[in-house]
């Protein structure tokens, strides 16, 4: 478990609902108090505990990184302690990987919508997360090259590297899970790298004309994602009318966006439901 903040201090902690409201901050105690005598800035509080149970129940029951912000409950789920049973979000909320972002009284009961207390958090959990999956030597080198792909806005390279991504996969996962059904499933991996690097990243964007899968802001840019999941078609077969790409450009998603003057890049992704890999993968800049 992290370590516990002293009085007075803004920290994660396994308290009950009513006293864990917290606003969204950059960073935690235990950064903060750590960083002076090592003199250098890092995820302190997450390295104070390792989360390796929490990893591994998050993985095994095919939980989405990109739902976990902005989940529901209620007092009796968040107070669960039956480890065997016990729902990823309450394990989340009261190992202080979550905290309550905001609270609702329908007919008597309360709900509680629970989100990240601050970007370190979701930064270290999404990585670590990533790491689980592919090795921590692969998730180093896919970092930097994630970045260097975005800042160069190298739509070839993001594409190969998502296709490398998903082929080093566990065959295992797989088959613990029907991701290859669901596009939300790919949805959250892509979630997990962008949040990763501490970008600022949106998911089930709501705009007038629908709700966009992914937007992500990054080095002044905005990237629009639209993920499909397609089964695989004979040789010579039509392909669907309706891509990813066509859709976002379809449904003015980028729209929302303009008034800011950013450049904004549409990316479709369209995933293969047989290969369980990128099967297209289509940009262009609005």
């Amino acid at each position: 478990m992290p370590n516990q903040a002293p009085p007075g201090a803004s920290c994660p902690s396994a308290s009950r609902p009513s006293a864990r409201f917290a606003k969204i901050a950059v960073t935690t105690w235990p950064s903060l108090h750590d960083t002076p005598p090592r003199r250098k800035f890092r995820a302190w509080w997450f390295e104070t505990g390792k989360p390796t149970f929490l990893l591994d129940t998050l993985v095994s029951r095919g939980v989405s990184a990109a739902g976990l912000d902005g989940m529901l409950s209620d007092d009796e789920l968040l107070s669960a302690f039956e480890v065997d049973d016990i729902a990823p979000e309450a394990l989340l909320f009261q190992t202080g990987y979550l905290t309550i972002r905001g609270e609702e009284n329908l007919g008597g009961q309360n709900y509680y919508r629970l989100g990240y207390p601050n970007r370190e958090v979701r930064q270290s959990l999404n990585d670590s997360l990533l790491r689980r999956l592919q090795g921590p030597s692969r998730q180093a080198a896919h970092n930097i090259r994630l970045r260097k792909a975005l800042l160069a806005n190298d739509f070839a390279d993001l594409e190969s590297l998502f296709k490398a991504l998903f082929a080093g996969i566990p065959y295992q996962w797989h088959t613990k899970n029907d991701i290859a059904d669901y596009e939300g499933c790919y949805a959250s991996v892509f979630y997990s790298c962008f949040a990763a690097l501490g970008m600022e990243v949106t998911v089930e964007d709501s705009t007038s004309h629908g709700r966009l899968d992914m937007a992500v802001v990054f080095n002044d840019h905005v990237y629009l994602f639209e993920f499909k999941v397609v089964k695989s078609t004979p040789e010579g077969a039509a392909a669907s009318p309706t891509t990813a790409l066509a859709q976002l450009r379809e449904r003015g998603y980028a729209d929302k966006y303009r008034a800011s003057g950013r450049p904004i890049h549409l990316i479709g992704v369209e995933f293969s439901k047989d290969t369980r890999n990128v099967a297209a993968f289509e940009a262009e800049t609005v």
